[in-house]
């Protein structure tokens, strides 16, 4: 039956648009009822519990027209703004192709093309598995690491993320994430830029490879100058692998195609990419890496399927990912990240000597953690004290709450029990937006500043919630 026949014998076909208009207004009740309930909860709490009607680039709009400015960016997804025309176009294209997708026994073009186009920007990687998702990417890593060095150890940073899924949970450096859901895998953390701890664990001989976020998301701390290229001489003396993860730092983030490129002479042996590769709309996720490993996990005919994914490699992932790759080479996306990323940095460092809250402003590219200490007036200390006895990162919660509700901006604490802002918004941001920004963070640290206001009212709201939740 052609689509034009179930037409006319159907009046009941499906209507998205009909279907949002008559149910949207329920958006926050079906999830409190059918999915996490403690996120509508959460939003609620803390006034987030917004109703976005539209958006495109780095904004979104309300029903009454008012603009926010996104500066998280989905934690990373949206790269290249929200809906942008070329990845649009990718997706209609692709989808009134009507290609023979996913047959699982042909060879379709564009996951090949999309791999020959992403090892274009990574030099001394030579082939690609694509899965679904950053989580999937580390999976296939850990898996691959493990299979090529024929050893069972892989260790991580202390506070990394690199996923949700339970290999990827195993090399998590949050206990939070990790609490009440082992066993896990017997991996081991060292902290990010200790050496001789790296070399203390590669001397059990056990290990399989370091995986590592160049900067890491929670807290954005930078790994230390020469860290990864000194690990990788370690690793590779110890004949283990060096896993880099740019699920969030790749594409472009922090000024240049891969974080590990800011350091000369860095080779990673698997790269893990997501996020930013989807252009905001269809999962994906990707791992380079080098021939031998591949060949190795693909030994032969019958293991041709030993790792594979059952959307992985699908149409429209690809022609997505083919369509980011495009902008960004020719809309100059990664020197933007780099120059605006610049440009919002120095401008926040110098706030750091005038106001005693403001402890550090740290990161590269569009990748920007803003940090809060305590203050040294007794008057604010004994405020950051009451704060901090209820619990760890309210202070930070109390300036992005005004962000949004007074300045619509949208920004998040960069983890639990953090007092740090990160800042990730999507990489076509310029001068503007960094203006806006910078503003209206001044106004909120002046009224943090002034002893007084909603903004402290706020802070006893949160002590007095945190206190309920223990």
């Amino acid at each position: 039956m052609t689509t034009e026949e179930r037409a006319a014998g159907n009046t009941e076909e499906f209507d998205l648009g009909r279907l949002l208009a008559e149910r949207g207004a329920e958006r926050y009740e079906l999830h409190a009822r059918y999915l996490n309930h403690q996120l509508p909860r959460m939003l609620h709490t803390i006034g987030f519990d917004k109703v976005y009607e539209r958006a495109e680039g780095a904004y979104f709009w309300d029903a009454d027209g008012n603009d926010y400015l996104d500066m998280l960016a989905g934690f990373g997804v949206m790269a290249l703004g929200r809906h942008h025309p070329v990845i649009r176009k990718a997706l209609h294209d692709v989808l009134d192709a009507g290609l023979a997708d996913l047959t699982r026994f042909d060879c379709q073009p564009l996951p090949g093309l999309l791999a020959e186009r992403l090892l274009a920007h990574s030099p001394h990687l030579d082939r690609v598995f694509f899965g679904n998702s950053g989580t999937e990417a580390v999976e296939t890593a850990l898996k691959f690491a493990r299979y090529a060095t024929g050893r069972p150890r892989i260790l991580y940073c202390d506070h990394a993320f690199h996923g949700l899924t339970t290999g990827s949970l195993s090399v998590n450096g949050e206990d939070g994430f990790r609490d009440g859901f082992a066993p896990l895998l017997p991996d081991t953390a060292v902290p990010l830029g200790d050496l001789d701890a790296l070399a203390r664990e590669l001397k059990k001989g056990d290990v399989a490879a370091l995986i590592v976020e160049p900067i890491q998301g929670k807290g954005v701390h930078e790994a230390p100058p020469g860290y990864l290229r000194a690990a990788q001489e370690l690793l590779r003396a110890h004949k283990a692998l060096l896993i880099v993860d740019e699920v969030q730092t790749g594409l472009g983030r922090t000024g240049d195609f891969y974080a590990y490129q800011h350091e000369e002479g860095v080779e990673p042996d698997l790269v893990c990419v997501a996020k930013a590769l989807s252009g905001g709309y269809v999962p994906v996720g990707a791992t380079l890496g080098k021939e031998w490993i591949f060949k190795k996990v693909y030994s032969s005919m019958d293991r041709v399927l030993v790792h594979s994914a059952s959307f992985g490699s699908n149409a429209q992932a690809m022609a997505a990912g083919l369509a980011v790759l495009s902008v960004l080479e020719n809309e100059e996306i990664v020197a933007n990240a780099r120059a605006t990323g610049e440009l919002l940095k120095s401008r926040l460092t110098a706030l750091v000597d005038k106001y005693e809250l403001l402890s550090d402003v740290r990161g590269r590219g569009l990748m920007i953690g803003i940090e809060f200490g305590r203050p040294k007036s007794l008057k604010l200390r004994s405020r950051w004290t009451m704060l901090q006895a209820a619990r760890k990162g309210l202070f930070a919660q109390m300036v992005v709450v005004p962000l949004l509700q007074r300045h619509r901006i949208l920004t998040q604490v960069s983890g639990d029990h953090l007092e740090v802002i990160k800042l990730i918004p999507p990489l076509v941001v310029k001068e503007p937006e960094a203006d806006r920004f910078v503003a209206a963070f001044t106004e909120v640290m002046d009224d943090a500043h002034s002893g007084g206001g909603l903004m402290w009212d706020f802070g006893r709201t949160l002590v007095k919630q945190a206190v309920a939740n223990r």
